[in-house]
């Protein structure tokens, strides 16, 4: 498998939960990591815990930050390997009748609209550069039904197809797409949602392994989707 050692990699919602779990996977690899969040005060006990290259304090849903990030990444590395599109959040889990507008909008700009944008901006710099991997995280509300979470799943089965489309795009310019598809972990996407915590037994370093071993594949290797279950987890779809 490849070596991560002095890799550039840029994670974006890298202050906790998956973020910051892959972005210290990275670090252990010996890759140069950037982690992109909102909270700035955050990105810093973070990069003092997992020992990452740099922060850099951004919304996501904001298209002119990330020519900013990209600015920042072009200025201080020059290029970039592995881009990780892993912000997001459930925003409002509860069913569609019962949604705020404003909730609807938030939850597809932040899990697929901010998923389009970065895309867009490092996919052109690895068109350019003939090399690189992106890696967008969505979720197995992708592939199943559950009530309270249609406007999610929205959101991340748009992941997951704006991912096959963007390989087929970027395949002939040697750059790799793959969608990463995580079942619940302890992480704290439930508290964010206005969920109680459930205990499961699948961990963010299991997805932080998960997306590692997708990045260590040569060149040659294309994972297309990789859905990651907890053992413990059943699974009652529609």
């Amino acid at each position: 498998m490849n070596t991560l050692k002095g890799k550039i990699v840029l994670v974006t919602g890298g202050s906790d939960g998956y973020g910051k779990a892959i972005a210290r996977a990275f670090v252990k690899e010996g890759a140069i990591v950037t982690i992109a969040a909102r909270n700035e005060e955050k990105l810093k006990v973070a990069k003092d815990e997992i020992k990452c290259d740099s922060i850099f304090s951004m919304d996501v849903t904001n298209y002119d930050d990330w020519v900013k990030i990209r600015e920042h990444i072009e200025k201080n590395y020059g290029r970039i390997d592995f881009l990780i599109n892993n912000a997001g959040g459930g925003v409002a889990i509860i069913d569609t009748i019962e949604q705020k507008r404003e909730d609807i909008d938030k939850a597809i700009q932040l899990n697929l609209n901010s998923v389009i944008y970065g895309s867009k901006i490092f996919g052109e710099m690895m068109k350019n550069q003939k090399d690189g991997t992106i890696i967008n995280m969505s979720s197995v509300c992708a592939k199943q039904a559950w009530q309270g979470w249609t406007v999610y799943a929205a959101a991340k089965w748009g992941v997951l197809g704006f991912s096959k489309g963007l390989y087929v795009e970027l395949q002939p310019h040697n750059v790799r797409v793959t969608c990463v598809i995580p079942a619940a972990a302890s992480t704290g996407f439930q508290k964010n949602a206005g969920l109680d915590n459930v205990n499961v037994m699948l961990s963010v370093d299991d997805i932080a392994e998960t997306v590692i071993y997708v990045c260590k594949l040569p060149q040659r290797a294309v994972v297309e989707e990789l859905t990651v279950w907890g053992i413990d987890q059943i699974v009652n779809p529609l």
